[in-house]
């Protein structure tokens, strides 16, 4: 039977979901803002799937060596230039999507990249994907996550401990690149909760050929491991 949300159900998320405002401040304000809130995904059958962002990294502007707007724009990476509070969705390594939320004004290209989530709800659906994946890709090894639970999943952080996990296990691809994540009708966006304390930080991923000080730059913002038992305890794992 096809789930849905009622209007008072629409109404409250609506107001506790990120706005174009929110989305539209400094990147880095944004990007320490956005770890321990809640991501977002409804499926059509109104299904939540969501989980807790516990990575992010920063990428500002065509001055930064890093970003995809170093080289001007392109039909790629037209969305970083559009309005805050937009997916940016690209392909790479010819096998992964990767999920970016649009940062500040229009016409500056900003944003940041979902690099972990801690999964809260739509567990079940999301190692179903992830499994799926794995098997269409012939990788027979025991997946991190299993474990004798009541949903096999003993370590959900497992699936979705990097931005192309992420993307497979909400299945995210080009279809959901550019979408205004800020629209009341939006099936992808952010929920607010209270800031977390514990963040660290550190230099972005996977920049090897990024000359410096771009490379070094500690524009990659984490909450502690130590702290996702706390964070789960306080959601109710469905």
């Amino acid at each position: 039977m096809r789930k849905t949300l009622d209007s008072s159900q629409r109404r409250l998320s609506n107001s506790l979901r990120f706005s174009r405002h929110d989305f539209g401040r400094p990147t880095l304000e944004v990007c320490r803002r956005l770890l321990g809130q809640r991501l977002v995904k409804l499926e059509s059958d109104g299904t939540r799937l969501a989980g807790l962002i516990v990575e992010a990294e920063a990428y500002i502007g065509q001055e930064d060596k890093g970003c995809h707007a170093s080289a001007g724009i392109t039909l790629r990476n037209e969305t970083m230039w559009g309005p805050a509070g937009h997916a940016y969705v690209y392909f790479t390594y010819g096998m992964h999507w990767m999920l970016n939320l649009v940062t500040e004004v229009a016409g500056r290209p900003a944003a940041v990249l979902l690099r972990a989530l801690l999964p809260v709800e739509g567990v079940s659906k999301m190692r179903e994907r992830r499994s799926a994946w794995r098997q269409s890709r012939g990788i027979l090894a025991p997946a991190p996550w299993e474990g004798e639970t009541a949903r096999g999943v003993s370590n959900p952080a497992k699936l979705t401990d990097g931005p192309a996990k992420i993307c497979q296990a909400l299945a995210i691809d080009r279809n959901w690149n550019s979408r205004d994540m800020c629209r009341p009708d939006s099936l992808l966006f952010v929920e607010t909760r209270p800031a977390v304390q514990g963040v660290t930080t550190g230099p972005r991923v996977g920049l090897n050929s990024v000359p410096e000080p771009w490379k070094s730059i500690p524009w990659r913002f984490r909450i502690e491991r130590a702290l996702y038992a706390e964070l789960a305890a306080e959601e109710e794992l469905k």
